[in-house]
């Protein structure tokens, strides 16, 4: 199968929705942060830049699979996926400002997934679907179990000190832990297979069926307030269930349905596109999608990092803010699509083919 070109173009969407909620954060002054609804809208479209990767990573891992059919590819995945979560130690490291050796972010959670491929890839269709729903429901048990506050903050995301210490910030309490981050990469693998045999109205069918779902919790968590039967809803750990913030930290299952569903709606806009249009190479967003690991890793340390010791963490008023992010995505996608030319060499995809075959 040749590669869908529309995969990388909806990654360089994810890489523009992830840096600009994270700048739209690193640059202005907190009282910049509350002023108008722009900045309430960049930052919640970029809560699909993580989904976005951990789904697309499970697609990438299905067609990787399909393509070497007949060889031994479970050593390749394991190998990818150990180096990928190297690179989020990496980063763990190279950012104390906001992780802790610790930490468990997006990187270590598909870098797990990845690893952890050979057990799930012979797996039935049906069976991984139904793994899927198993993990959200061992979310609101785990969460419950350990007593997992409503909301964490980013020093409880990082703190090694609570009983469990890592395991338990890579299980539930990190920034994108295994529960219920999990599920997105499961559903994804699936989403892999439907595009090898082409059923793509299947992607459009499992985007609205989450949909349906997720909104289903937040109709339930609003009729909660206003019947008396349904008030148990509020209750543990039936409230870990039916609650749905804006904030996925801690994510639950009515976000993560949601977000499963923005992003499974756009890969199928995406596929739809190439199948009438064509994407290229060239094309700004493919060119970015292509980079997408080599600009997550710069992009923390730079703006999250090293802005600090600059004066330029946290100081900038609102529209110079967005000048910035804007100029910064620019730059971005201008330096991917003269990178290309090169293969993206040296860059940090291209180091992880090296370690991972």
């Amino acid at each position: 199968m040749p590669r869908l070109l529309s995969l990388d173009a909806l990654r360089g969407l994810a890489v523009i929705l992830m840096m600009e909620q994270h700048l739209g954060v690193w640059l202005p002054r907190r009282s910049a942060l509350t002023q108008g609804p722009l900045y309430m809208a960049l930052n919640g479209l970029g809560g699909l830049a993580a989904p976005t990767f951990i789904t697309l990573a499970g697609v990438g891992t299905s067609l990787l699979v399909a393509s070497r059919a007949g060889q031994s590819v479970d050593a390749t995945l394991v190998r990818r996926g150990l180096a990928l979560m190297g690179f989020g130690y990496v980063l763990n490291i190279l950012t104390p400002s906001w992780f802790s050796a610790g930490s468990w972010f997006v990187l270590h959670m598909m870098g797990v997934a990845i690893a952890t491929v050979p057990l799930w890839r012979r797996l039935a269709t049906p069976a991984l679907l139904a793994l899927e729903a198993i993990v959200l429901a061992l979310t609101v048990a785990v969460q419950q179990w350990l007593v997992t506050p409503q909301y964490l903050d980013n020093s409880r995301m990082r703190d090694l000190d609570l009983p469990g210490g890592p395991l338990r910030l890579a299980l539930a309490e990190g920034q994108f832990p295994v529960l219920p981050w999990l599920a997105l990469f499961l559903a994804g693998m699936v989403v892999g297979r439907w595009l090898l045999a082409e059923q793509y109205v299947k992607v459009v069918a499992l985007g609205c069926l989450c949909l349906l779902l997720g909104l289903t919790l937040v109709a339930l968590d609003q009729a909660a307030s206003h019947l008396p039967a349904l008030a148990f809803l509020h209750d543990p750990p039936w409230q870990r269930l039916v609650r749905v913030r804006t904030s996925f930290y801690p994510a639950g299952p009515g976000i993560v349905l949601l977000l499963q569903s923005g992003v499974l709606l756009l890969l199928a806009g995406a596929l739809r596109i190439e199948r009438t249009h064509d994407f290229t190479a060239r094309g700004w967003l493919v060119c970015l999608g292509r980079a997408s690991l080599t600009l997550l890793l710069v992009h923390v340390v730079l703006f999250r990092e090293i802005s600090r010791p600059l004066g330029a963490w946290q100081t900038f008023g609102g529209s110079v803010s967005l000048a910035i992010i804007a100029a910064c995505i620019l730059l971005c996608a201008v330096l991917a699509r003269t990178w290309q030319r090169r293969g993206y060499c040296f860059g940090a995809e291209w180091l992880l083919r090296r370690l991972g075959g």
